[in-house]
């Protein structure tokens, strides 16, 4: 069994940005990014923009972005789960066992109003078994407080 090198490591991980950053339309729209794969928690970064406010008169997150980035970023360090753990497949062979991955369950704790001008959502794995893994994830604002935490299941295979 041969482990994946740095080099098929990088492309890999540049691979899944691209996929997450560029390909997702929702991430896209939402205006996600891709900040560390590698080592854990995975972070995601966004701004706040007018489209992204739940409550008009507060200029607030909507919700409805939080549980999604919280969402987005467990699936994300699921991901980076599956490829560490079948170190020896290729970026391509790593990319294709992505295909049955999907949130089976997802718990939001809002525990702060979505108010700041930039957010980072982290996540990482708790259990990753051969058909579910569970994440644990936070948001917080760019003073670094702590907006809302997030616990998810996904089937893996």
């Amino acid at each position: 069994m041969t482990i994946r090198t740095s080099e098929e490591n990088a492309e890999l991980h540049a691979r899944i940005t691209r996929l997450f950053d560029e390909q997702i339309c929702f991430n896209q729209f939402l205006g996600f990014k891709v900040q560390s794969l590698d080592p854990a928690p995975i972070i995601i970064s966004f701004s706040m923009r007018p489209e992204l406010v739940g409550h008009f008169l507060y200029g607030r997150l909507h919700g409805g972005v939080i549980s999604s980035v919280l969402d987005v970023a467990g699936g994300l360090a699921i991901m980076m789960g599956i490829a560490d753990y079948f170190e020896q497949d290729k970026a391509e062979q790593v990319l294709q066992r992505f295909a049955t991955l999907a949130t089976i369950d997802l718990r939001v704790d809002y525990l702060r109003q979505g108010i700041g001008e930039s957010f980072l959502a982290s996540s990482e794995v708790v259990r990753l078994g051969k058909r579910v893994g569970v994440t644990r994830s936070t948001l917080t604002n760019d003073e670094g407080e702590l907006i809302a935490t997030g616990n998810a299941s996904y089937i893996v295979s």
